[in-house]
């Protein structure tokens, strides 16, 4: 069984709001079942609220939540926004630059002191951090394994085909998640089905809105990537 080349896995998405976030919550709070010290990094985050202390990115506060993590805001969103928007259009229009070596800074740190990094992406696959470097290229150097949370809706098949095949030509897809969304997706058992016929990388669950520990998944996980040997 080929072993993790590191303790960090990235979770991407069909597309922005398809479950990423309950996902990498559910696999935090497993880890955590299983003994494993692990911690929630979400590199950028738009749609972020002011706070007084600062912006603030629901979902990278639920990460932080849901690993039980004193860490630092700081570090485990690194880049935050408020617009609601691609997050390097917001930096642009802030008059910033989104620094690739500055999340690495952020995450080698939390990698430190952590026996596994569970990182969230924003939107899908191919988002710009910058007009030079996307998170596929950034995910790619790293060397990080990835894990698809597909949203079960209509055009799913075909994002979720599109999104697989980008993954697999530069990076290790060590499986899919079918992410059921509101409404209940028509024939969604059948689109599972097809999806998990197509996809070459195994499914490793299904998440339903009011799942909210991924133990079986997360077991799952650590049987394809071999990640008990990693950690």
């Amino acid at each position: 069984m080929t072993q993790l080349t590191s303790k960090t896995i990235f979770i991407t998405g069909t597309d922005t709001g398809v479950g990423k976030t309950r996902v990498s919550c559910g696999l935090l709070r497993a880890a955590r079942e299983a003994g494993i010290r692990a911690c929630g990094f979400k590199p950028v985050a738009s749609g972020c609220r002011h706070t007084p202390q600062g912006l603030r990115n629901p979902d990278a506060l639920e990460m932080q939540r849901c690993a039980n993590t004193s860490e630092s805001y700081a570090l485990i969103n690194p880049y935050a926004y408020a617009p609601a928007i691609a997050p390097h259009i917001a930096a642009q229009e802030m008059g910033q630059h989104i620094d690739p070596a500055r999340i690495s800074r952020a995450h080698d740190e939390l990698a430190r002191r952590h026996a596994l990094i569970i990182a969230e992406g924003a939107g899908g696959w191919m988002v710009p951090l910058n007009n030079k470097t996307t998170f596929a290229d950034y995910v790619g150097e790293r060397s990080w394994p990835v894990v698809l949370v597909v949203g079960m809706r209509l055009g799913s098949i075909n994002h979720a085909l599109l999104s697989a095949e980008a993954i697999s030509r530069g990076n290790r897809l060590l499986g899919w998640i079918a992410c059921e969304l509101s409404p209940r997706q028509d024939r969604l058992d059948q689109n599972v089905a097809e999806l998990a016929a197509r996809i070459p990388a195994p499914l490793l669950g299904r998440v339903g809105p009011r799942r909210k520990n991924l133990s079986a998944e997360f077991a799952e996980l650590q049987r394809v990537s071999g990640m008990n040997a990693a950690i």
